[in-house]
């Protein structure tokens, strides 16, 4: 069987993947990586992603180890070579496409051009000044990505209907960064709340926020 290391920011996108790990009771060394302290950027962690980026997942097998960056590929991954726990839809090509059209939106607009934005305006601007316009300007990209959930969730279980899938677990990791800007998730936007909240009763997921050592509200 393969060994996992997967390498972590406490509360980025890759807790998405620690809650899979989680979930399928598969053994994984999390190795915790602080983008806050610039923990990504240095020499020995480079040297894993040279992107600079979590997560990344070391998977070693038969004497070799190979890395698998970016979160999409990571879960699609790990749904793969665990298909019983059956966290994506993997025989369903309309299912399995709308959960890539799921993640595929949130890795980019949601992320990079929205989220980012907001938390990290410094990573597109060269003038100082300009910081407050280009969070301003994302606050409203990311509302506008807010609402865009909530109308797809209104009358839904789960996000891809009425099983729950990794796109849950990648959803949390919006909802938390949502509260962490300020945005009052729970008035303005209910159904996304209420399908959160089952996310977090989850054991799985309660075991990796704990890890973690983070708060979504």
């Amino acid at each position: 069987m393969p060994q996992y290391r997967l390498y972590y920011s406490p509360g980025a996108c890759s807790l998405a993947a620690h809650i899979a790990f989680e979930e399928l009771g598969v053994a994984c060394e999390p190795i915790r990586v602080v983008i806050a302290e610039g923990q990504n950027q240095t020499a020995e962690y480079l040297a894993i992603n040279p992107r600079g980026r979590v997560p990344a997942l070391v998977i070693r097998e038969g004497g070799r180890e190979q890395v698998l960056t970016e979160l999409s590929a990571i879960l699609i991954y790990l749904a793969q070579t665990y298909p019983a726990a059956g966290l994506l839809p993997l025989d369903d090509t309309l299912p399995f496409v709308r959960m890539v059209e799921w993640m595929s939106w949130l890795g980019s607009s949601m992320h990079a051009g929205g989220v980012r934005t907001v938390l990290r305006p410094d990573r597109f601007i060269s003038d100082p000044a300009a910081a407050e316009a280009v969070k301003t300007r994302g606050t409203e990209n990311v509302r506008i990505g807010f609402a865009d959930i909530e109308s797809r969730l209104h009358g839904r279980t789960w996000a891809l209907g009425e099983h729950y899938s990794m796109v849950d677990a990648y959803l949390l990791v919006f909802f938390r960064w949502g509260n962490r800007i300020g945005l009052p998730m729970r008035t303005d936007y209910p159904h996304y709340t209420r399908i959160m909240d089952a996310v977090r009763a989850r054991p799985a997921v309660q075991r990796a926020i704990a890890h973690e050592g983070i708060q979504i509200e």
